[in-house]
C-alpha cells in the first residue's frame, strides 16, 4: 500500500504537470467577475465611448525640445506602430502637427507633455492595441519591452519608463508566475526538511510529502474539470491544499505514535479533523458571497482543497503509520519523548506499535500556569489592537512593486509626472441638455483647470481642450463657432477624435483622467466623490465612473466588508463548533477569545507597520485562523477526552489541561513550526503583496500558536486550583 500511494502521488504530480495549464490568468478587470454590478458602470461607458487598452511610455531627457530627442522618438514611434498588436502610436511626431504643437497645443500638450516643473522634462507616447491583444497584452507588452530596451541601449541619453494597464497586469501575472514556480516549490522542500527533522522517519516523511502532493494535484484536476483557471489569488492554492492536509497529517502522526493503536488514532483523530474541516470550509465558503472575482476563485478552490485535504489525509496516509505493527524491526523505536497512555492501551489492537515505540507525554512548560504569559499576549494584543483602525485596504498601484526595482522606478516617473491609474467619467447636462455650446464648454474648462489643481489628479481630458486645440489649429475656426467645431472633429476628416469625449447627440459627455497614486491620501472612494463634487459645483451631473481607479476602489471596498462579514461569520460559526468540540461553556469561550487575538494581531501589526492589507495578502486571515481553529479544537477535544476518561470538569489544573497539552505540545508547536517555516519563504518573493502575505500568515500562526499552548489552557482550566506539581511520565 506504500508503494502504491508513492506511485499515485508520481502519476497525479506528471499528469497535472502535463494537461493542466498552470499560468496565472490575470486580465485588466481580474478584480471582478463578468457579471459583478461593479462592471456594469464601464460597460456603460465603453459602449458609448469604446476603447482600447492603452501602454504609456515616458521619455525623459535633459532637452526634449532637441532634434535628437526628436529623432529618437520618431525612430521609436515607428518601431512601435510597426509591433503585431499595436493599432496606433501618439507622440510629440504622431499626432500632432509638428513637434512645436505638442508642447503648446491645449489637447497634445496635455496628452503627451505632461508638465513635471516650469520647463518639460519628458514626454510621454501612448501605444494603443488591437482589440486581438486586448484578449491576452502578455506577447504585445513583451514586445514593446523588447523595442523600448533596444531604443534605450541605443540612445542612452533618453531614459523611457513604461507604465499602462495592460503592461501592469502582464508585470502581475508574471509575478505571480514565478512565485508559482519558486516558492512552491521551495516551501514544499522546507515542509520537508522541517518535518524531516521533526520525525526523523523516512517513511514518515515519504507518506507526508505523497500524500500532501497527492492532495495538491487532485485539487489542480478539479479545479480544472471546474473550469476554474489559476488567478492572482489562487496562484497560491498549492501551498494552502499543502498546508491543510499537512495539518491532519501531523495531528494524525502525533497520535497514533501516542496512544501505539492506529485504529483508535483515527477515530480520535477524525473527530476533530471533521470539525477542522468544517470550520475551515464555512472560511473559504464565506468568500463565495463577494463580489470581487479573485476572492471569489479563492473560495471555490479553498473550499475544494479542504475536502481532498482530509480525503487524502486518512485515505492515503495511515498506510505509512501502519508499518509498525510488525514490531521494532519494522522501523525501530521512534526517536523524541512524549509519554505513554499505558503498556495496555500501547498495544491495544492487533496493529499497533510496541510499547517501547510509543512516545511519552511531558509539559514542556512543567505543569505551570503560566500567568504572566498570559498577561504579557493580552498586553500585546492590546498593543496591536491600536492599531486596527491604521489598517488601509486600498493601497496605490506603486504598493504591488518595489519602489527601487525597474518596474517600481518607472512607474513612479510616469505616475508623478502625469498620473499611472486611468478613471473615465461619464457626466451630462442635469437637463439632457447638449455639451457643445459656448455656455456647457466655458463651465466645461473651468471643471478641467479646477481638477488639474488637485494633487491626486494628473493628466485631464476632456472636450474643452479638444475644441481649444481645433480652434486653434483649423483654419477659419473662428468663424465656426462651438457646434460646427464639435461636428469637425467627429468627423473621419480629424479622424472622429472628438467621438472619443462627447455622444453623437452631443448629450453625454466623457472626461478621461490619470490618477497620481504617490501622491493620493485619501481613499480612492472619496476622491472619486470629490471629482464628481467638482462636476457638480459647475452644473454636470455624474452618470458613472470607470476605470482601473474605480475598480480599485471598489475592491479596496470588497476587501474590507469581507474581511467584516467573511471573519464574523466565521466566529459565528466557532461558537457553535467549539460548543460542540469542547462540551463546555467556559471552555468554548476561551476558544472564542483565543480564536479572536489572532486577527487582532495579525491586522494590528500590518496597521501599526504602514503595510496595506490589499487583496492578495487579504486571504492570509482564513489561512491563519484555519491553523489556530485546528490546534485549538485538537487541544480541547484532547481535554474533553480526559474528563469523559474520568477527570471532572472541577479537576485540579495539572490533571486535565496540562496533560491535554502535554498530549498535544508537540504537534502543536510542531504544526506551527513548519507552517510558518513553509510560509516564511514568500518573504524573500520580488512581489510585495506575496510577501506581505507570507508575513500575515506568518504573523497568524505564531499567534495562533501561543494562544493555543498558553493562553487556551490558563482560560479554560477550573479556577481556584494552585497545584504547579508537573505530572510524572506515567500520570
Amino acid at each position: 500500500m506504500r508503494w502504491l500511494v508513492l506511485a499515485l502521488a508520481a502519476v497525479a504530480i506528471i499528469a497535472v504537470l502535463s494537461l493542466v495549464d498552470l499560468t496565472p490568468r490575470v486580465e485588466s478587470d481580474f478584480f471582478f467577475s463578468a457579471d459583478a454590478p461593479e462592471l456594469r458602470a464601464a460597460e456603460r461607458i465603453d459602449a458609448l465611448f469604446p476603447s482600447r487598452p492603452q501602454i504609456l511610455i515616458a521619455a525623459a531627457a535633459p532637452d526634449v525640445r532637441s532634434s535628437a530627442y526628436t529623432a529618437t522618438l520618431e525612430k521609436l514611434t515607428d518601431r512601435l506602430a510597426a509591433l503585431d498588436g499595436v493599432a496606433a502610436v501618439r507622440s510629440i511626431t504622431s499626432g500632432p502637427a509638428s513637434p512645436r504643437a505638442a508642447f503648446t497645443g491645449p489637447f497634445w500638450r496635455r496628452l503627451l507633455v505632461p508638465a513635471t516643473g516650469s520647463e518639460p522634462e519628458l514626454t510621454n507616447l501612448v501605444v494603443e492595441l488591437t482589440d486581438g491583444a486586448a484578449a491576452d497584452p502578455g506577447p504585445v507588452v513583451e514586445r514593446v519591452e523588447e523595442t523600448v530596451a533596444a531604443s534605450g541601449a541605443e540612445s542612452p541619453d533618453v531614459a523611457l519608463s513604461i507604465s499602462g494597464v495592460p503592461f501592469v497586469v502582464e508585470r502581475i501575472r508574471r509575478a505571480l508566475l514565478r512565485d508559482l514556480e519558486i516558492f512552491t516549490l521551495a516551501a514544499v522542500a522546507v515542509f520537508g526538511l522541517v518535518i524531516a527533522l521533526l520525525y526523523r522517519d523516512r517513511w514518515v516523511v515519504a507518506g507526508v510529502l505523497a500524500t500532501c502532493l497527492t492532495s495538491c494535484a487532485i485539487t489542480l484536476a478539479l479545479l480544472s474539470l471546474a473550469g476554474l483557471s489559476i488567478g492572482v489569488l489562487t496562484a497560491n492554492i498549492v501551498t494552502i491544499v499543502f498546508v491543510l492536509t499537512l495539518s491532519h497529517l501531523i495531528y494524525l502522526t502525533a497520535n497514533a505514535r501516542r496512544m501505539g493503536d492506529l485504529e483508535r488514532a483515527l477515530r480520535v483523530t477524525g473527530e476533530a479533523s471533521f470539525w477542522c474541516m468544517a470550520t475551515t470550509l464555512a472560511g473559504f465558503a464565506s468568500l463565495l458571497l463577494a463580489s470581487a472575482e479573485p476572492l471569489r476563485e479563492l473560495g471555490k478552490a479553498g473550499a475544494i482543497g479542504t475536502l481532498v485535504a482530509v480525503a487524502a489525509a486518512y485515505g492515503l496516509y495511515p498506510p505509512f503509520l501502519r508499518r509498525r505493527a510488525a514490531g521494532p524491526d519494522a522501523g525501530g523505536p521512534v526517536e523524541g519523548p512524549i509519554a505513554e497512555e499505558s503498556a495496555e492501551e500501547s498495544v491495544a489492537g492487533g496493529n499497533g506499535w510496541p510499547a517501547a515505540a510509543v512516545e511519552r507525554d511531558r509539559d514542556p512548560f512543567g505543569g505551570r500556569r503560566l500567568g504572566w504569559a498570559v498577561v504579557l499576549a493580552a498586553v500585546l494584543v492590546a498593543l496591536a489592537a491600536l492599531g486596527l483602525p491604521r489598517i488601509s485596504t486600498d493601497p496605490g498601484l506603486l504598493a504591488y512593486f518595489d519602489p527601487d526595482s525597474p518596474i517600481g522606478t518607472g512607474l513612479a516617473v510616469v505616475d508623478e509626472s502625469g498620473g499611472s491609474s486611468p478613471l473615465r467619467v461619464l457626466f451630462a447636462e442635469p437637463d439632457g441638455g447638449r455639451l457643445d455650446t459656448d455656455d456647457a464648454l466655458t463651465r466645461l474648462a473651468a471643471v478641467q483647470e479646477e481638477l488639474e489643481a488637485d494633487p491626486a489628479v494628473g493628466t485631464v481630458l476632456s472636450l474643452a481642450p479638444l475644441v481649444d486645440e481645433a480652434a486653434r489649429s483649423v483654419p477659419l475656426a473662428g468663424m465656426m463657432g462651438s457646434r460646427r467645431l464639435v461636428d469637425l472633429l467627429s468627423s473621419p476628416a480629424l479622424g472622429g477624435v472628438g467621438r472619443a469625449f462627447v455622444t453623437g447627440d452631443r448629450e453625454q459627455g466623457l472626461l478621461f483622467l490619470r490618477m497620481r497614486e504617490a501622491r493620493r491620501t485619501d481613499p480612492r472612494a472619496r476622491i472619486v466623490d470629490r471629482i464628481g463634487g467638482v462636476l457638480a459645483e459647475h452644473g454636470f451631473r455624474v452618470q458613472a465612473t470607470a476605470g482601473l481607479f474605480e475598480l480599485q476602489g471598489q475592491l479596496a471596498g470588497l476587501v474590507s466588508s469581507s474581511l467584516v462579514t467573511g471573519l464574523g461569520g466565521l466566529f459565528l460559526l466557532f461558537v457553535g463548533v467549539s460548543w460542540a468540540v469542547a462540551r463546555d461553556p467556559r471552555t468554548a469561550a476561551a476558544m472564542m477569545a483565543c480564536l479572536a487575538g489572532t486577527p487582532v494581531v495579525l491586522f494590528g501589526v500590518f496597521g501599526l507597520a504602514g503595510l496595506p492589507v490589499d487583496f492578495i495578502s487579504s486571504p492570509a486571515a482564513n489561512v491563519a485562523l484555519s491553523v489556530g481553529i485546528d490546534s485549538m479544537i485538537h487541544l480541547a477535544a484532547a481535554a474533553r477526552r480526559l474528563r469523559r476518561e474520568g477527570l471532572a470538569p472541577g479537576a485540579a489544573w495539572d490533571s486535565v489541561w496540562v496533560k491535554a497539552r502535554a498530549r498535544l505540545a508537540r504537534p502543536v508547536a510542531g504544526a506551527g513550526t513548519i507552517l510558518a517555516a513553509g510560509f516564511g519563504l514568500f518573504l524573500l518573493s520580488s512581489f510585495p503583496p506575496t510577501r506581505r502575505f507570507g508575513l500575515a500568515v506568518v504573523l497568524g500562526i505564531g499567534a495562533a500558536t501561543v494562544f493555543t499552548l498558553v493562553v487556551l489552557p490558563w482560560l479554560a482550566a477550573a479556577p481556584g486550583t494552585e497545584r504547579r506539581k508537573e505530572i510524572s511520565p506515567r500520570t
